[in-house]
């Protein structure tokens, strides 16, 4: 595969079937259905504003989605801070570092626009590459309790310099985020 025919852009209304279609490829069909009907109720959640919908694109195909949604911080409503949830790829392009890509440009963009904080629930041992780190140990709690052996899948990254230290508190999220299973592994 080319990696120079993959463009990356905020996604548009057009892409929502696409999108969807991705995340039940990306996770498989139970999982993924389930990351699906979350996608799209996330994309619908006017709590979850303002919100990131990034996509990279092989030719008119979606080949890979991130998704970031507003959340604040209870002791500090200063703060301008997403949660990353989900980023999927379309399995057959897989560990071609489309991820990556699509990461790294989002992160660019949504730094722009002024977002100093964001959160992850995820894989630590991938999150990691993108510079995020253990939040609970820097004084960031997730909105509902993580098991004691997922505690380091509960992530931070500061876009901008010192926003870690400057901040801390409970993480609240959009309303469709707001359910204890979405955040037991």
């Amino acid at each position: 595969m080319n990696s120079h025919a993959i463009q990356f852009r905020l996604a548009c209304d057009e892409d929502q079937q696409q999108i969807l279609a991705l995340h039940r490829d990306a996770f498989g069909a139970q999982e993924g259905e389930v990351i699906a009907n979350l996608v799209a109720a996330m994309l619908d959640d006017l709590s979850a504003e303002p919100a990131y919908s990034f996509v990279a694109e092989l030719g008119d195909q979606v080949v890979g989605h991130a998704l970031f949604t507003a959340v604040r911080i209870e002791s500090d409503e200063t703060a301008t801070a997403q949660i990353l949830a989900p980023l999927g790829v379309a399995q057959e392009h897989q560990g071609r570092g489309i991820g990556t890509e699509l990461v790294k440009k989002a992160f660019d963009r949504i730094q722009v626009d002024g977002v100093e904080l964001v959160f992850v629930l995820g894989y630590p041992d991938y999150y990691s590459r993108f510079g995020f780190a253990p939040a609970g140990v820097r004084g960031f709690q997730a909105p509902f309790p993580i098991l004691p052996k997922n505690a380091d899948a509960w992530m931070v990254k500061g876009l901008n310099h010192g926003a870690i230290e400057r901040y801390a508190g409970t993480i609240r999220c959009c309303n469709s985020l707001d359910h204890p299973q979405l955040w037991q592994e």
